[in-house]
C-alpha cells in the first residue's frame, strides 16, 4: 500500500466565511502509523554531471513521453496521407490529362483535401465527454501515463483545428488557380493540349467526356465558384471555420462567452457541407478503359489525330471523383450524435434544489438531488437555466463529496449568463428558477488518489474541485474507510478572512501570501525523496505554466527518486 501525502496550496482567495455552514473541525481526523512503500525499479547509472537545460528536457520527455509519441503519430498521419495522395495525383496516369490543364495546383488541392477530411473525422472526438469519462473511469487499460491523455482533449481539439485551418487555406489557395487555370485553357485558341481537353464538352455531346467544368469561354471564377455545388459549398464551410476560429479566441471566449458558444454550434453547417463538397464532381480523372484503349503515354502526342478514324488513339473519357468526405465523417459524425442525445435524455431528468446560499463577493451556492446522481471527486457538470437561455451550458465543478447525499456547485459572478443567474436566485419572492443538469463528467483531478503525494492548486473560484477531495477525505477518515492511503494532509496555504474554509466547511490552518513555488517544491522533493508527486492546478494559464516549470526542474531522472507529474483542470 502506498504512502499518501496531501499537500494544498490555494492562493489568493478572499472569499468571508458561511454563516450557516456546518464547521467540520479537520482536527478530528485521525493520523494514521506509517505505511509501506512499494519498492522502487531496479537501479541504473545516472549521469552525475548534466547541464541544466539537458536535464528540464530530459524531464519533460520522461513525464511527457506518451504525449510525443500521440502528437508525433498525428503528424506522422498527416505527413503520409498528405504526400501519398499528392503522389497520386502528381503522378498517376489517370490525371495526365488533368494535369496538363491544372498543373501542379491539382495535387495540392487533393493532398489538402484528404488531411482535410481526416482532421475532421478527429475534431469531434475530443469534444464526446461521455466516452472520455467512460474511458477514464471504467476501462481497466487506462492506467495513469494513459488517462493522463485523456486531460489533453481539449488541447489536441485545438491543434487538429489549426491543421484543419491550415489545409483549409493550402485547398482554397490552390483551387483558385485551378478555376482561373480552367478558365484560361478554355478561352485558349492556340491548339494545344489544354485547349483541346478543355473543349471536349461542346465537341461531343454524348457520355461524360468532357473534363474542364468551365462550358463557356465568357464564365468567369466567381460565377463557377457560386454556381457550382462545390464552390458554394466551399464558401459556406469556409466562413463558417472562420467564424468558428476567430470566436474561439481567448479574449473572446472568456470576455463574451455567449459569442463562443453560439457561434461554435455552427459547425453543424459546416459538417453538412463537407459532406456534400465533393459531389459536383469537377476534378475528374480518365476512366480504366479509356486509359486501357487509348493510354496517356502513348496518345497525348496525337491529340490532334483523335478523331482519324484509322488512328489508334481514340478521345479520352472522363468521369468524375465520388464525394469522399462523407465516409471520413460519418462514424465519428454518428458517435457524437449518439452522445448528444445521451445528454439530452440525461438533461432533461428533474434536479431538485434542496438548498440555495447566498455568499458575499458574489458567490452561489446550490445544493441539488437528482435521480440517479453518481459523482467522483474533481468531477464537473454542465447546468442550463432555460429561463436565462435555452441553448447555453455552462460547466462548474462539483463542491460536494461523493459521500454526501446531495451534490453541489459554487458559481461565481463571471459573466452576462452567471450575473443573470445569480440575480434570478435573489429574488426572494420569485419561484426558484429551473435547473437543468448534464453530467457527471470526469477531469484530471480523478486520479489524485493514484499518487503517493498530492499536491492541490486552486487561484480564485479554482479551489473548488478541491473542496470535493478534501471533504471526501474527511469522511473517508471519518468512517475509518481502509482503503484510504492518505497518513497526513499537509498545510494549507490560504488567504480567507475567518478560520472557516466556505467551500468544505473546515477548519484550517492559514498562511497568508502567495507560496514560494521553489521553496514548497524544494521541501517536497526533500520530504519525499521517492514519492510520485501529482501537482493539481485549477486556476490561469500564467501559474500553470510556472508549476508546469517547476515540475520539470524538481524532478528526478533516477526513477527510484521523486518525480513531478503536472495536472491541469480543463472544461
Amino acid at each position: 500500500m502506498h504512502l499518501f501525502v496531501l499537500e494544498v496550496l490555494w492562493v489568493d482567495v478572499h472569499l468571508p466565511c458561511l454563516k450557516d455552514s456546518q464547521t467540520l473541525n479537520w482536527k478530528e481526523v485521525p493520523t494514521l502509523k506509517n505505511l509501506s512503500r512499494v519498492q522502487a525499479a531496479e537501479s541504473f547509472l545516472l549521469l552525475k554531471k548534466v547541464p541544466n537545460h539537458l536535464l528540464r528536457m530530459a524531464n519533460w520527455v520522461v513525464n511527457h513521453w506518451l504525449s510525443v509519441l500521440v502528437l508525433v503519430t498525428w503528424l506522422g498521419l498527416n505527413a503520409f496521407l498528405f504526400t501519398h495522395a499528392f503522389l497520386s495525383y502528381e503522378k498517376g496516369d489517370k490525371y495526365y490529362y488533368t494535369r496538363e490543364i491544372l498543373g501542379s495546383a491539382l495535387a495540392w488541392a487533393r493532398a489538402s483535401a484528404r488531411c482535410l477530411n481526416f482532421n475532421s473525422m478527429l475534431i469531434l472526438l475530443p469534444m464526446c465527454r461521455n466516452l472520455l469519462s467512460f474511458l477514464r473511469g471504467t476501462c481497466s487499460f487506462c492506467r495513469r501515463t494513459l488517462r493522463k491523455q485523456l486531460d489533453h482533449n481539449l488541447t489536441f481539439h485545438k491543434l487538429v483545428a489549426y491543421m484543419i485551418c491550415l489545409h483549409t487555406a493550402i485547398h482554397i489557395i490552390a483551387h483558385l488557380f485551378n478555376f482561373e487555370r480552367y478558365r484560361r485553357s478554355r478561352q485558349a485558341t492556340d491548339g494545344s493540349l489544354a485547349s483541346v481537353l478543355s473543349s471536349l464538352s461542346h465537341q461531343e455531346k454524348e457520355g461524360d467526356s468532357w473534363l474542364n467544368p468551365i462550358q463557356s469561354p465568357n464564365t468567369t471564377v466567381i460565377y463557377m465558384t457560386f454556381t457550382s455545388i462545390p464552390g458554394l459549398t466551399g464558401v459556406i464551410i469556409t466562413i463558417v471555420l472562420v467564424l468558428m476560429v476567430t470566436s474561439s479566441m481567448e479574449f473572446i471566449r472568456r470576455s463574451y462567452f455567449e459569442v463562443f458558444w453560439y457561434t461554435h454550434h455552427i459547425f453543424i453547417i459546416y459538417f453538412i457541407g463537407l459532406g456534400i463538397h465533393g459531389i459536383g464532381g469537377i476534378v475528374r480523372g480518365q476512366t480504366e478503359e479509356s486509359l486501357k484503349e487509348s493510354h496517356p503515354h502513348r496518345c497525348a502526342e496525337f491529340f490532334e489525330k483523335w478523331d482519324d478514324h484509322d488512328s489508334h488513339c481514340k478521345r479520352p473519357q472522363f468521369e468524375g471523383n465520388s464525394a469522399e468526405s462523407w465516409k471520413w465523417i460519418l462514424a465519428p459524425g454518428v458517435l457524437y450524435i449518439f452522445e448528444r442525445i445521451l445528454r439530452f435524455y440525461r438533461s432533461q431528468q428533474q434536479v431538485m434544489i434542496t438548498k440555495v446560499v447566498m455568499h458575499p463577493s458574489k458567490v452561489l451556492e446550490l445544493q441539488m438531488i437528482k435521480r440517479g446522481f453518481s459523482m467522483e471527486v474533481g468531477q464537473y457538470i454542465f447546468v442550463n437555466c432555460p429561463s436565462i437561455s435555452y441553448l447555453e451550458w455552462h460547466p462548474f465543478t462539483l463542491t460536494s463529496a461523493p459521500e454526501e447525499d446531495f451534490f453541489s456547485i459554487h458559481i461565481r459572478a463571471a459573466g452576462d449568463w452567471t450575473e443573470n443567474l445569480i440575480k434570478a436566485f435573489e429574488q426572494q419572492h420569485s419561484p426558484i428558477p429551473r435547473i437543468e443538469v448534464d453530467g457527471p463528467f470526469g477531469t484530471v483531478s480523478e486520479d489524485v488518489f493514484q499518487y503517493e503525494v498530492a499536491m492541490l492548486v486552486g487561484a480564485g473560484i479554482g479551489v473548488t474541485p478541491f473542496a470535493s477531495i478534501l471533504k471526501s477525505i474527511w469522511y473517508k477518515f471519518r468512517h475509518e474507510d481502509h482503503n484510504l492511503k492518505t497518513q497526513k494532509v499537509g498545510h494549507a496555504a490560504l488567504n480567507f478572512d475567518k478560520a472557516t474554509d466556505i467551500l468544505t466547511g473546515l477548519k484550517h490552518k492559514t498562511f497568508f501570501g502567495r507560496p514560494m513555488w521553489d521553496n514548497e517544491f524544494s521541501t517536497i522533493a526533500t520530504s519525499h525523496p521517492k514519492s510520485v508527486v501529482g501537482v493539481f492546478l485549477c486556476g490561469p494559464q500564467a501559474l500553470a505554466k510556472r508549476l508546469r516549470k517547476c515540475c520539470h526542474q524538481y524532478s528526478s531522472l533516477d526513477p527510484r527518486k521523486v518525480q513531478f507529474y503536472f495536472n491541469k483542470e480543463n472544461f
